[in-house]
């Protein structure tokens, strides 16, 4: 396991690889006490974050709105695509999701 990932539940999930890779933006590591990277199961986008709400509390609130949409100002991508699925997105055990924050400025 690379250095930065964490692999949580059953120790046997991990080694058979049954989870998707998730990075973790820059702005949101506080939640994960700075690990940018993690696995993290679910078979779909929805499943994912309720995963990661388990093990990470509040990480959530600040990628949903509070009618459970994705934030208007956080991208996601799957596997080097922009989702247009949304929480329905369907993941496989190879999955890399990155939740990537809209940029401000002018």
């Amino acid at each position: 396991m690379k250095k930065g990932k964490i692999c949580f539940l059953h120790s046997a999930f991990c080694l058979l690889n049954f989870m998707a890779t998730v990075w973790i933006p820059s702005l949101l590591r506080s939640f994960t006490g700075g690990v940018s990277e993690v696995t993290v199961p679910g078979a779909t986008l929805r499943e994912l974050i309720d995963g990661l709400e388990q093990r990470y509390p509040g990480l959530k609130t600040r990628l949903l709105t509070e009618e459970g949409r994705i934030k208007p100002n956080i991208a996601v991508v799957v596997d080097g695509i922009n989702t247009k699925q949304g929480l329905r997105q369907p993941l496989s055990d190879k999955s890399e999701v990155h939740f990537v924050p809209a940029m401000a400025g002018g």
